[in-house]
Formats: C-alpha cells, sequence, structure tokens
C-alpha cells in the first residue's frame, strides 16, 4: 500500500497601514502592494497584478521543469499575460497568454512543451478551473534572433 504525499503549503503574511504602505511577504521576498482604496495608485503591484504574476511565474516555473524532464533546450523565454474581469459580479472572465521561446527545437517538441504547460501547472490548472485560459507558445527560432 502507498500512501500519498502531504500536500505542499505555501505561507505568505502581509501588513498594510491604513493610509500608507502594505506589503506582501512570500518566501524570502517582501513585496509592496497596492491596496488602498479609492487613493492615488502607488504604481505597486495590486491583487489583479499580483494574480497574473503568480500565473507567469507558474507558466515559466513549467517550462523550466519541462526542459530539464524532457531535454527541451532553450535561451530565454517572454510571457505576456492579460486578465479579462467583469465588475459585475466581480470575476476574471478569461486569461489569454503568449509566450516566445528562443529555440531551435523542432515544432512538435514546442507542442509537447505547450501541453505539458497547461496539464502540469498548478497555478494554471487552479484559474482553468474557474475561467477561460488560453494562449499561444510561439518558438523564435535562434537564427532569427540575430538578425
Amino acid at each position: 500500500m502507498t500512501t500519498a504525499a502531504a500536500p505542499l503549503e505555501y505561507k505568505v503574511t502581509a501588513r498594510a497601514v491604513h493610509g500608507d504602505v502594505a506589503e506582501v511577504t512570500a518566501a524570502q521576498a517582501v513585496v509592496p502592494i497596492d491596496a488602498g482604496w479609492a487613493t492615488p495608485s502607488t504604481g505597486a503591484p495590486g491583487p489583479a497584478d499580483l494574480l497574473g504574476s503568480a500565473f507567469a511565474a507558474c507558466m515559466l516555473k513549467n517550462l523550466a521543469r519541462s526542459g530539464a524532464l524532457l531535454g527541451f533546450e532553450y535561451d530565454d523565454a517572454h510571457l505576456e499575460v492579460v486578465l479579462h474581469r467583469q465588475d459585475a459580479p466581480p470575476k476574471f472572465t478569461h486569461i489569454e497568454y503568449a509566450l516566445r521561446i528562443s529555440t531551435d527545437e523542432p515544432e512538435r517538441r514546442v507542442e509537447l512543451v505547450h501541453t505539458n504547460l497547461r496539464k502540469f501547472g498548478t497555478v494554471y490548472n487552479t484559474l482553468a478551473a474557474v475561467c477561460e485560459v488560453h494562449g499561444t507558445v510561439t518558438a523564435v527560432r535562434r537564427t532569427q534572433k540575430k538578425t
């Protein structure tokens, strides 16, 4: 009989001083956040920005995982994520992404990586369970980058 591993836990703490600063501590990083209401923007990321950032971090971390597990070689990656929200009721309706990977891998391997990003991303799958998530992965050939 096998036993399942205990689920991982992630602890995030946050603090706000009324009318002043707000910050989140995650892992070893302190991130200033915009947690004000009806106040001028602080320029720091707000909740929607942080959700989009978590999605992007998930995709890039999973790309690194795919690189290691599949032997997928790439130089760098650029990801753009757009979250669409509605006001009533307040929720995100869909998420779009465009990932550009600098690689000379064949197109079928690029598609395999895209499949893995959709299949094994924790944040990706969590968000896909509550709203539509779709996007593209495009290979930018290394020879094209040099021109």
